[in-house]
């Protein structure tokens, strides 16, 4: 298996009126990537600009941070072109590699605009580098900039960055420098292309947490009725818990629980609701993880806050 790291640049409508006008709101204008072995090592490059079709004026912000501008791209080709010989560049056995969580989702939109074979029609799994930067080296929540990496890790600088290939490049160097094999199971998901039924839902178990990712549901409502959407079973055991504190929410959008298993002890559940992409019906990522004392506590002082809200409200009305 071969890793494809890559990278895009991408502009956006210059004005308020043009953005209005049209169903894509970033339109690539350079693909470039870093082909590496399983070995990580360096075998090949892609790289090129794309003529734009939607926006004909450089965004002055995207200008600036990418410099780039408009005639540098009047004689390249389209997208469509462009983006078929990526994806055959790619091969047939390859994980992508991105920094962040964004070039993937924006990639299978432009495709979906051009009405091209989708890369993957279920949901994609990939590695996010920033994230596993995080996880190598520092305290596994934080996100760096992608120079913040290379300079803490050492890594020569060769080009600028902000431009696909150069970012494609150092986003390598960096996988090159994490030389625990297990960084590299903590995998991410793009959720551009949803699971779509039960058989395709995500379920998977990261050391101390699990992911469940879901199919689409109409609505909020259907989503909390779900079986599966509300099981807080143990992780790692299987087995059935006892609630301490039921599902709750306090914003609307987030739902939170602490469970006990007999045999590994606290667990928060927290279910997160999003909207899909593609149809705007809603799904759910749902995670559960051991919790230490202090972790119970913030759920409790966030119910106690919850009831507290709702009292004062009560009282006003």
């Amino acid at each position: 298996m071969n890793y494809i790291v890559f990278d895009l640049e991408w502009n956006q409508a210059a004005d308020l009126k043009t953005r209005r006008e049209n169903d894509l709101t970033f339109e690539i204008i350079e693909i470039g990537a870093v082909k590496l072995n399983e070995k990580k090592e360096h075998i090949d490059d892609f790289h090129e600009l794309i003529k734009p079709q939607v926006f004909h004026e450089m965004n002055q912000v995207t200008g600036e941070l990418i410099h780039l501008k408009m005639e540098q791209l009047e004689e390249c080709r389209s997208f469509p072109d462009v983006a078929a010989d990526f994806v055959k560049w790619c091969g047939n056995d390859y994980i992508f590699c991105t920094w962040g969580n964004l070039d993937i989702t924006e990639l299978l939109i432009n495709m979906d605009y051009y009405k091209m074979t989708p890369v993957s029609e279920k949901t994609m799994k990939y590695l996010d580098i920033q994230k596993l930067f995080s996880i190598a080296f520092e305290d596994k929540k934080s996100r760096r900039t992608l120079q913040y990496a290379v300079d803490f890790l050492g890594i020569k600088k060769e080009g600028a960055f902000h431009r696909a290939y150069a970012d494609a490049y150092y986003t390598a160097q960096v996988i090159k420098k994490i030389h625990d094999d297990s960084v590299f199971n903590n995998y991410s998901f793009d959720t551009y292309c949803l699971p779509r039924n039960k058989s395709e839902e995500i379920k998977i178990i990261f050391g101390d947490y699990s992911k469940y990712i879901s199919r689409e549901f109409p609505d909020k409502i259907a989503a909390m009725k779900d079986k599966e959407v509300l099981s807080s079973k143990c992780f790692l055991c299987g087995e059935k818990t006892k609630k301490k504190i039921s599902w709750f929410t306090n914003n609307g959008k987030n739902y939170y629980t602490i469970v006990s298993c007999p045999k590994h002890g606290a667990l928060k559940g927290k279910i997160r609701l999003r909207k899909a992409i593609k149809s705007s019906k809603i799904y759910v990522v749902k995670t559960m993880r051991l919790a230490p004392p202090d972790v119970v506590c913030d759920i409790i002082n966030k119910k106690k806050q919850v009831r507290e809200s709702r009292k004062e409200k009560r009282k006003k009305s």
